[in-house]
C-alpha cells in the first residue's frame, strides 16, 4: 500500500509528482551478525520523499531503527538480491514484503545476463562504460576463464549444432566477463541494446547498438545476452555459481575501484589498458566493515583518515582487479598517481585520481603501495573472499 499525504495539489501533474515522492515501499533484508554467526531479517520500509528508512526485527517483533534518513541510498539501488548499505550494515534485499511493492518493482528492475566475450577484451572499458550510460545497473560482475566442460554445459541449447564445436573453441580461447545486468524489461531492453547476432548485420541494421560497434561476425560478435526471462535465470545461476578462476599471481599489483567511482568504472578500466596493463581478475564485491578493516589494517594508525576509508569502502559495491606487468606495483603507482588527488591534479593531471578522485578519502582507486603486497592483496580479493 502506498503511504499518501493530503494536498491541494494545483494540477493533476502536480498531483501525480507529489504522489511518487511519498510512495513508501516494504523490503524484507537480511543482515549477517558476524559476531553470533547469524543471518538476522529485517523488514525495511523505504520512503521515497526523504529517502528515509526504518527497520522491524522479524523474529523478536520490535522496531530495530526509528525512522532516518539515509541520504546516499537511492530507491535505484533498493531491488531483489543486490546489497544495500544502511548506518554500516551490509543488507541483502531478499523479499518483497507487500503486494504493492511487488507490482511496481516486478517489471522495473527485472534481471537479465551480460556476457563480454573474448573477442572484445580490449574493448572492455569502453563496453562498460556504455552498459552503464545505457541505463543498466551492473549488481554482479566477474571475469572467469571457461572449461571446455562449462562452455558445453552454458552452451549445451546448441549442441548437436554444426557451428557448436567452433563456438566452444572460441569461448574457451581466453576470459569473458559475465555481469547481472538490472532494468526496466531487462531482458528486451539488453538484446535490443547489443543488436542482431551477426555483427554485420548489425552495423547495417542498428549501427548504434554493442554488436556493430565491437562484434565482427556471428560468432565474434562481442557480447552474450540472455533471450527470455527463463534463459536469464539459468545463465546467472549458471555462470556465477562457478568456482572462481584463481588469479595468475605474479608481476601483479591489486587495484580497487572505489564505490564513489563506480560509475565511472568503464573510464578507469580503460586507462588501464591504454597505459599497457593486463587485467588478469576482476571482480564486483559488497565489502562489511570488518573486511573492509582487515584489508586496509595496514593503514590503520598512520593515516588519520583510516576510519573513513574503511567506511567509503563498505558504502556500496567496489570493483577489485588483479593488473599485471613487469615491476607491476611500481609502474601502476605512476599511473594511478598521489593519494590526494588536488596534488594528483597539479603535478600529474593525467593519472587516475587527478581525473576521477575528490579528495584523499573519494581518490577514486586502491593500489598497492608496497611491491611484496602485489600478490598478497589480489590473493586476498581472489581467493580468500571469492566463492570457491
Amino acid at each position: 500500500m502506498a503511504f499518501r499525504c493530503s494536498t491541494n495539489s494545483i494540477s493533476a501533474a502536480l498531483a501525480v509528482i507529489m504522489e511518487t515522492n511519498e510512495d513508501r515501499y516494504v523490503f524484507v533484508v537480511e543482515w549477517y551478525d558476524q559476531p553470533a554467526d547469524l543471518v538476522r531479517k529485517y523488514q525495511l520500509t523505504y520512503y521515497c520523499i526523504d529517502r528515509s528508512v526504518e527497520m522491524y526485527d522479524l523474529k523478536n517483533r520490535r522496531v530495530f531503527l526509528k525512522r532516518m534518513q539515509v541520504p546516499s541510498l537511492p530507491l535505484a539501488d533498493i531491488f531483489l538480491g543486490n546489497t544495500i548499505t544502511v548506518y554500516a550494515r551490509q543488507l541483502k534485499v531478499v523479499e518483497y514484503a507487500d503486494v504493492f511493492t511487488r507490482t511496481r518493482f516486478e517489471s522495473k528492475k527485472a534481471r537479465t545476463f551480460g556476457m563480454i566475450k573474448p573477442d572484445a577484451y580490449h574493448h572492455l572499458g569502453k563496453i562498460l562504460t556504455a552498459v552503464q550510460a545505457g541505463g543498466f545497473k551492473i549488481t554482479r560482475l566477474k571475469m572467469h576463464r571457461f572449461t571446455q566442460a562449462e562452455a558445453r554445459s552454458f552452451y549445451g541449447e546448441h549442441q548437436g549444432k554444426g557451428f557448436f564445436n567452433d563456438l566452444v573453441a572460441f569461448i574457451t580461447s581466453d576470459v569473458v566477463i559475465g555481469m547481472e545486468l538490472v532494468g526496466e524489461n531487462a531482458v528486451t531492453a539488453w538484446r535490443e541494446f547489443i543488436g542482431p547476432t551477426n555483427s554485420n548485420t548489425a552495423r547495417s541494421s542498428q549501427p548504434t547498438s554493442l554488436r556493430a560497434k565491437f562484434g565482427t561476425d556471428g560468432s565474434k560478435n562481442a557480447v552474450h545476452g540472455s533471450d527470455s526471462p527463463a534463459s536469464a535465470v539459468r545463465e546467472l545461476e549458471l555462470f556465477f555459481g562457478l568456482p572462481s578462476n584463481p588469479a595468475v599471481l605474479s608481476n601483479c599489483t591489486c587495484c580497487v575501484v572505489k564505490p564513489h567511482a563506480i560509475n565511472k568504472l568503464g573510464e578507469i578500466v580503460d586507462g588501464v589498458l591504454e597505459e599497457g596493463f593486463e587485467i588478469s581478475a576482476l571482480q564486483l564485491f559488497n565489502l562489511d566493515k570488518p573486511t573492509a578493516e582487515e584489508f586496509l589494517e595496514v593503514y590503520k594508525g598512520v593515516v588519520p583518515e583510516y576510519s573513513q576509508m574503511v567506511d567509503e569502502l563498505t558504502s556500496g559495491p567496489c570493483v577489485a582487479m588483479e593488473v599485471r606487468q613487469e615491476n607491476a606495483v611500481q609502474s601502476f603507482r605512476q599511473v594511478v598517481g598521489p593519494s590526494d588527488p588536488e596534488i594528483a591534479r597539479a603535478l600529474r593531471p593525467t593519472t587516475l585520481r587527478a581525473k576521477y578522485g575528490a579528495d584523499r578519502v573519494h581518490n577514486a582507486v586502491h593500489c598497492t603501495d608496497l611491491a611484496e603486497d602485489g600478490v598478497l592483496e589480489c590473493q586476498y580479493f581472489f581467493q580468500i573472499l571469492s566463492p570457491k
